[in-house]
């Protein structure tokens, strides 16, 4: 069975399973679907006449069947999954959605790789910082299986009669507030992921001035990179790095602080995270394989690269004017030649 016969035949078994058990109807069907960092032919599955459905990944069921799964068990896994999940959607009234002032208060603000995004970025209103781009989400509360979101898009902006000036001026305001910031040292965050609240037993009871790594994120840990489009996020940070830092994109979930105190450079941090986005983030998840400096004195947010780059020139401009000074003047009772 080709994959075009798989999604057709696929499509017609869950629906057939789901209405057999629950005896509803439902409505089911194949289509592309893009999301940040991903695309996927997915199987559309929602309870007939009702607005919100859930998206199956059937190219990884595929990939599943193709594996030597049994089909009848994927059946009975899809209708699981699809049941389990429409169960516990977030209530959503179609009304509130419709007014933008009560959707204001629910903004959060995501970070996404430009480049990996472009084509889906065409449809979303974003603002570009480096090579990132900064999204916003209307979130709709939690379920069982995660928090339930929506990416607000061009059509919504213009069905709202809003400008995305205006829809980033909100989320700026709205994000800390429902996924607050939370900075913490790398051995706090290995202490409690060990279950282990005393940082002397591990000793990992480092002074805040020899912290060398913290971690930047929300409350949940979900779309943590958002954090770098917070307003204060920046000085916050330079708080607690005690000047300026390095910023290595962990994931779209938490970014690295790193401070800038000369036992780093470059090109070192930025093959290390090319090689965890290699070998351990899953691509889905994925920031950018990129590193990023915030010079606290100039209070500059760029590439680490471009950093550098402007470090260079600067103390060439100043190493310049200093061989100006230095240069021997003119001999009066030489004529003006130099000697």
């Amino acid at each position: 069975m080709n994959f075009e016969e798989f999604k057709d035949t696929f499509a017609t078994d869950v629906k057939d399973t789901l209405e057999r058990r629950s005896g509803e109807a439902y409505e089911v069907e194949t289509r592309k679907v893009d999301k940040m960092n991903e695309s996927y032919e997915a199987l559309t599955v929602k309870q007939q006449d009702q607005i919100i459905g859930v998206n199956l990944n059937l190219d990884s069921l595929y990939k599943e069947l193709d594996d030597g799964a049994d089909y009848g068990v994927l059946v009975s896994k899809a209708a699981d999954i699809a049941s389990d999940a429409l169960q516990n959607t977030p209530q959503f009234d179609i009304t509130e959605f419709k007014d933008y002032d009560t959707m204001k208060d629910t903004l959060a603000i995501e970070v996404v790789s430009a480049e990996r995004n472009k084509e889906l970025l065409e449809t979303v209103p974003h603002r570009e910082i480096e090579d990132m781009a900064v999204v916003y989400r209307f979130v709709l509360g939690g379920t069982d299986n995660g928090v339930g979101s929506i990416l607000v898009t061009n059509q919504m902006l213009d069905n709202y009669g809003i400008s995305a000036d205006k829809l980033h001026e909100d989320a700026l305001k709205n994000a800390p507030e429902i996924r607050p910031l939370v900075i913490e040292g790398m051995a706090e965050v290995l202490a409690k992921q060990m279950g282990v609240d005393d940082l002397d037993l591990l000793g990992l009871n480092i002074p805040p001035e020899q912290e060398q790594m913290f971690v930047a994120s929300v409350e949940g840990n979900v779309h943590g990179a958002g954090v770098l489009a917070y307003q204060n996020f920046m000085d916050q940070a330079a708080e607690r790095a005690r000047g300026s830092f390095f910023i290595l994109p962990s994931s779209i979930h938490e970014v690295l602080i790193i401070p800038d105190n000369g036992c780093f450079d470059t090109k070192s941090l930025e093959n290390m995270v090319k090689e965890v986005n290699a070998t351990t983030v899953d691509i889905k998840d994925q920031l950018t394989d990129h590193v990023y400096h915030y010079d606290a004195e100039a209070k500059v947010f760029e590439l680490a690269e471009k950093f550098e780059e402007r470090v260079a020139a600067k103390y060439k401009d100043i190493s310049k004017d200093a061989e100006t000074k230095e240069l021997p003047k003119p001999h009066k009772d030489r004529g003006g030649e130099a000697i």
